[in-house]
């Protein structure tokens, strides 16, 4: 129950975070946030995967959302769009756990949680330390995640652990983390981009920092379009790296780096093929960071209006 003297949850600053506000709600908050980010969209990133992987003859097997969205379905059936959605679901939660709570803990100690000042470098720094701290844990998952979302996967790998094992048995542990620095050199500036984003515009549309869930949500679907579209090719250089053990093409399964990829990317379909699955990619992100925002800020005003009654 309430103390008589407590102060009602409308006169706490919502942006930073009251000190009844436990680090483990926080990222509880995040791992809803994540595990609702990555299922909804999961079918139109499987198919910006199959968009982005490098063909002998540089011709993508796949080119349009819907036209491959078609061919997916007729030939290996509905519900091979949403292979491997377990490893996301497994990796996200905790992913976006470690990611809110860094977020939250780097804003407060750079002062980005002081009330009526809008603080575009912390939001930014916040955002990329996140970042280094989630994709670290994440990073493994993905690449199970994108090699299940491969054509005829579900002939090599009957599951997760299957694949994890496969992948390890014939790549070894690195196979793993081949692609961590080029994931970073995308998802560090696009989390900078995107939560300096976010932060600009919902203290624009709500300066007054109470929760609003339409403005989490414009907000979360803006920036996170804005920093897709910045950061595809990288998404595309990651999703070569990480798919290559697949491919039967001796070039790409010898990539072994950031450099290595441009270079072989450029050399087979030249600067366009640094924005392929640029449209799924954008059409996948903004819904999907419109959800993550709602749902961690959601669960953010739920538990702190809680612990305020408790």
């Amino acid at each position: 129950m309430a103390q008589p003297n407590a102060e009602p949850v409308e006169d706490y600053d919502y942006e930073a975070l009251p000190p009844n506000f436990s680090l483990l709600q926080n990222m509880a908050a995040g791992a809803f946030a994540g595990i609702a980010e990555h299922t909804v969209m999961y079918p139109v990133d499987a198919i910006k995967t199959r968009m982005q992987v490098l063909t002998p003859g540089g011709t993508a097997a796949h080119t349009g959302v819907l036209r491959s969205t078609y061919q997916i379905a007729s030939k290996e059936g509905v519900l091979s769009l949403w292979r491997g959605m377990s490893s996301v679901i497994v990796g996200a939660g905790p992913a976006h756990a470690v990611y809110f709570a860094t977020y939250e803990a780097v804003k407060h100690a750079m002062g980005g949680n002081q009330a009526g000042v809008h603080h575009p470098l912390a939001a930014a720094t916040s955002g990329a330390a996140a970042t280094i701290a989630s994709d670290a844990f994440m990073n493994p998952f993905d690449v199970i995640k994108q090699r299940m979302q491969m054509q005829n996967s579900s002939r090599m790998y009957r599951s997760m652990v299957d694949c994890a094992r496969y992948i390890y048995k014939n790549e070894g542990m690195g196979a793993f983390y081949v692609s961590y620095p080029t994931t970073l050199s995308m998802t560090v500036p696009f989390a900078a981009l995107q939560f300096l984003a976010y932060e600009s515009i919902s203290t624009t549309m709500n300066p007054s920092k109470h929760y609003d869930p339409f403005t989490h949500c414009v907000a979360g679907a803006v920036a996170g379009g804005f920093a897709a579209g910045l950061t595809t090719p990288m998404d595309v250089i990651k999703t070569i790296l990480q798919t290559r053990g697949t491919s039967s093409d001796p070039q790409v399964r010898n990539v072994n780096g950031f450099v290595g990829g441009c270079q072989l990317l450029y050399q087979r379909e030249g600067f366009r093929g640094f924005f392929k699955g640029l449209k799924p990619r954008v059409l996948t992100t903004m819904p999907s960071t419109a959800i993550c925002w709602s749902a961690y800020e959601f669960s953010k005003s739920y538990f702190i209006k809680r612990n305020d009654n408790v």
